[in-house]
């Protein structure tokens, strides 16, 4: 049976990246974009240049309706789901005493609640194939990022509901998450910003997009791994 994926926020950046990934690893796939709507057109004539299907679905995934919307779709025109991977998120940089409630809302509304109400809206369908759900954090839910105090609270949720429904979910559906290090900088970044997240790998070396999607595919075809993260850094959460 062929397998289906979908990928919030899967237009650009790494979640571009994933999306192509899964395709050339012979995955179709379903394309969530919430404000990327052009990127994402392009990312389906990319992935159908690869012989694969592609669905795109707008929605914003910390609305309910949108996401009950986006789950109805995948019904219709795909019938089945065996991987949900759960990629949108904001990451917004402000000191806490700046973070006002309507901004603190926003984020935990994308980066939390969101891989939240789409598990749950495809639960059933997951179940069905057996299938399985990758949930991006990142380093910040290991560290306290001062400057980025609502996102990284967010991200250390995410991990904590990645074993919560691990546990919920089995046996039939498996839950993982990753978490990258510097494997897709900022485009504002210079090139001693660069340099200095290069150094700061053990490995000294910066990594891809590609080494998530590796990852990706790692865990969807590791059927005794649930509840577990993979850090993606290069070492970087080692220190030192």
């Amino acid at each position: 049976m062929q397998k289906w994926a979908l990928i919030t926020g899967g237009a650009v950046r790494i979640g571009r990246a994933v999306t192509l990934g899964l395709a050339e690893a012979g995955y179709d796939v379903v394309v969530n974009y919430h404000t990327s709507e052009s990127e994402a057109r392009s990312a389906a004539r990319e992935v159908e240049a690869l012989g694969r299907r592609c669905v795109i679905a707008g929605g914003d995934v910390s609305n309910s309706d949108d996401v009950a919307r986006i789950s109805r779709e995948i019904r219709r025109v795909c019938g089945r789901l065996d991987l949900l991977v759960n990629n949108a998120s904001l990451f917004s940089q402000r000191p806490l005493m700046e973070v006002d409630e309507g901004e603190w809302d926003r984020v935990m509304a994308v980066n939390l609640k969101g891989p939240f109400l789409m598990v749950k809206a495809t639960a059933d369908l997951l179940d069905e194939a057996g299938g399985s759900v990758v949930n991006l954090v990142d380093l910040s839910a290991f560290q306290p990022w001062v400057e980025y105090p609502h996102h990284a609270v967010s991200k250390a949720g995410l991990l904590q509901l990645t074993r919560v429904m691990a546990r919920a979910m089995a046996p039939r559906v498996r839950v993982n998450a990753i978490a990258p290090g510097a494997v897709l900088l900022p485009e504002s970044y210079d090139e001693e910003a660069r340099e200095r997240s290069r150094k700061s790998s053990p490995l000294g070396t910066l990594g891809s997009p590609e080494d998530v999607v590796r990852t990706v595919l790692f865990l969807d075809r590791s059927p005794f791994i649930t509840g577990e993260v993979v850090v993606v850094d290069g070492g970087r959460l080692l220190g030192g």
